[in-house]
């Protein structure tokens, strides 16, 4: 009987960890080509106009860290799955 719990056991951890590292990996890709766009965007437009260039620096870090927030709660709701 306790062969069996034990390895019910491990099967639940497994899935911890896998269902973790599925969160994570899938939770950090929206924000990486989020950031990615932004940062493509904000070059073109101070290559068209460098007078703009404070400007758009300060909205381009200001949208990559809104963008970066959505890879922060992946990884809270994976640490959740973990903990939990």
């Amino acid at each position: 009987m306790t062969a069996e719990l034990s390895m019910a056991q491990a099967v639940v951890h497994a899935a911890k960890y896998i269902g973790a590292g599925l969160a994570m990996g899938l939770g950090a890709i929206g924000p990486a080509i989020g950031e990615g766009h932004i940062g493509q965007g904000a070059m073109e437009s101070m290559a068209r106009q460098p007078e703009m260039v404070g400007t758009l620096t300060t909205r381009m870090l200001l949208s990559q860290a809104v963008a970066e927030s959505t890879g922060l709660y992946a990884l809270l709701i994976a640490f959740m799955i973990l903990l939990i």
